[in-house]
């Protein structure tokens, strides 16, 4: 087959039947295709998505989604999510089409860069990768396992020392647990389901870390997880009335070639007033209990390999150094 004789147009829900057959043998992702079409026909502007036809049929796709603030993210990006080419198909430069395409739409959109993840035994797909351009991003991919057995449970000291127990059997006043700080990280927050009238707290809990404003965005992650709960989870932290902090976490059920169900999360900020009370961690225990609840099995996230406070978080609570490497291509090359 030549590369001419292959048509690209957009994928369509009609070709949900050929994406599913061309996917992991043995494996069906049908639910996780029909979900991804069905989001890109409701934000257009958020999804590109090509299909090549030859003679016979569907012979290859590719699927990405626009990254807007997702792990701190400046400005927009692609995220690579999906790519796969018919076996008889392979071989003559069909996947190599599809992504010119791609990057094609992307840089019509404004879009310089393209990002994705692969596990490093994926041989074949890294060599695609790495034909295409991709090199290892300067980003660490950390996750955790929600089993039962295996869930991590953070650990936290006392807060102050019991009277009697201190050196000499005396109260110690001078212990450095008994500060104001430590005792208002006592006081657990309220978690709960983040709602629209929250948003204008969040933007400004956002704003204190980041210094931009990314209200647009939160806006449309927030309209995603009151659209569908079972996809996105958002959830805001409060203090004494106020909002302290929040999460932001999407089930990831399908991208980059994965069977199993996974959870990202790609937002979270803690009000600057609030830290070292442990806003974040009770905020990922909620989390970690609702994506349990959604037969979730691991959650994952991708930070900076200079964002070193982030990545002492994360660490500290429960996310190690995931099997997947996170790849990055400039497409203004």
């Amino acid at each position: 087959m030549a590369i001419e004789q292959l048509t690209i147009r957009a994928l369509t829900r009609d070709d949900l039947p050929a994406v599913v057959a061309i996917d992991i043998e043995g494996r069906s992702r049908r639910d996780y295709v029909e979900r991804r079409l069905a989001a890109a026909l409701r934000e257009p502007r958020l999804h590109a998505q090509f299909a090549a036809s030859d003679a016979k049929g569907l012979a290859g796709y590719i699927l990405a989604r626009v990254l807007e603030g997702e792990f701190g993210r400046s400005e927009p990006g692609l995220r690579l999510e999906m790519v796969g080419v018919r076996p008889d198909a392979r071989g003559h430069g069909a996947g190599a089409r599809l992504f010119q395409v791609l990057t094609d739409w992307a840089r019509r959109h404004a879009i310089r860069d393209a990002h994705t993840t692969a596990t490093w035994r994926d041989a074949a797909m890294l060599g695609w990768l790495g034909a295409m351009g991709f090199r290892l991003a300067p980003s660490y991919v950390l996750d955790v396992s929600l089993d039962k057995d295996r869930r991590p449970v953070p650990h936290e000291g006392p807060v102050t020392l019991p009277r009697g127990h201190g050196p000499g059997a005396e109260v110690d006043f001078g212990a450095p647990q008994a500060n104001d700080d430590e005792r208002m990280a006592s006081e657990r927050p309220e978690v709960r389901a983040m709602r629209p009238d929250d948003l204008r707290e969040i933007v400004r809990i956002d704003r204190g870390i980041t210094g931009r404003d990314r209200g647009s965005y939160i806006e449309a992650r927030l309209a995603e997880a009151m659209h569908d709960s079972a996809i996105r989870v958002s959830l805001a932290a409060r203090r004494q009335g106020a909002i302290v902090g929040f999460v932001m976490a999407r089930a990831d059920l399908g991208d980059y070639g994965r069977a199993a169900p996974v959870a990202v999360v790609d937002t979270i900020g803690v009000d600057v007033g609030q830290s070292r009370r442990q806003v974040g961690r009770v905020l990922l225990e909620e989390l970690f209990a609702n994506l349990a609840a959604l037969q979730i099995e691991r959650v994952e996230t991708l930070v900076a390999s200079t964002h070193l406070p982030l990545l002492g978080f994360f660490q500290h609570n429960g996310f190690r150094p995931s099997q997947r490497l996170a790849f990055k291509r400039r497409l203004d090359a």
